[in-house]
C-alpha cells in the first residue's frame, strides 16, 4: 500500500474513532504511519484528506447497506409487509455501522466541507434515492415517481438513523414506520 492509500485508510479510521473536527494532522500521519508532510504532498491539506476519506467511506457504507438489504421476501408478502421487512433489516444494520453514521452526521455539518465534496455526496444521495426506490418498489426507470419514492425513503433513513444514534431504545421500528405511514396516508389522502 502506497502513502496515498495508507493516508485514506488512516483517515477513515480517524474519522470513525475521533470524528472530523477532532482529527489532527498528527493523528492522520500516525494512523497512516507516514510523515505529516505526506498529507500535504498527496492531498494538499488535512481537510482535503478528510473530505476524500469521507466520500470513500460513504461509498463503502452504501455498498455494504445494499448487500444487507438484498432481502428475500415471501412471494405472497403484501407491499406493507415487504416495507416492514426491509426497514427491519435496515434498522438491524445500524449497530454495525454506528460509528460511521455518527461520523457522517458530524462531517456533513463541517464548514470546511468543500463544494466538490458536497457535490459528490449530493450525487451519492441521488443514487441512493434511486436505489431505495428500486429496493422498496421495484422502480428503476429514473422517473419522477422513482425519485419521489426514493426521496421519502432517504428522508426516513436519515431521520431514523439520527433518532437511533440519539436514543436507540426508543427509535422507530419497521412496524412503527409502516403504521405511521398508514396514518399519514389516511390523513393526507382523505
Amino acid at each position: 500500500m502506497g502513502n496515498r492509500d495508507a493516508l485514506l485508510a488512516g483517515a477513515k479510521r480517524c474519522l470513525t474513532e475521533k470524528g472530523y473536527a477532532r482529527t489532527t494532522v498528527r493523528d492522520l500521519a500516525t494512523a497512516a504511519n507516514v510523515s505529516m508532510a505526506a498529507i500535504g504532498y498527496h492531498f494538499g491539506s488535512r481537510e482535503a484528506l478528510l473530505n476524500a476519506a469521507l466520500v470513500e467511506a460513504n461509498e463503502e457504507w452504501g455498498e455494504a447497506l445494499a448487500k444487507t438489504l438484498r432481502v428475500e421476501t415471501p412471494p405472497d408478502a403484501s407491499p406493507a409487509e415487504r416495507f416492514e421487512l426491509i426497514w427491519r433489516r435496515v434498522i438491524e444494520s445500524f449497530p454495525e455501522h454506528r460509528r460511521m453514521w455518527a461520523m457522517t452526521f458530524e462531517a456533513y455539518s463541517q464548514p470546511d466541507l468543500d463544494e466538490n465534496v458536497r457535490a459528490e455526496l449530493a450525487n451519492g444521495l441521488e443514487l441512493a434515492r434511486h436505489g431505495l426506490a428500486n429496493l422498496f418498489q421495484g422502480l428503476d426507470d429514473g422517473s419522477a415517481a422513482a425519485r419521489a419514492v426514493g426521496t421519502v425513503h432517504q428522508a426516513l433513513l436519515s431521520g431514523v438513523m439520527l433518532q437511533w444514534l440519539i436514543d436507540p431504545d426508543h427509535a422507530p421500528s419497521g412496524a412503527d414506520l409502516a403504521h405511521g405511514l398508514r396514518l399519514l396516508a389516511n390523513d393526507v389522502l382523505t
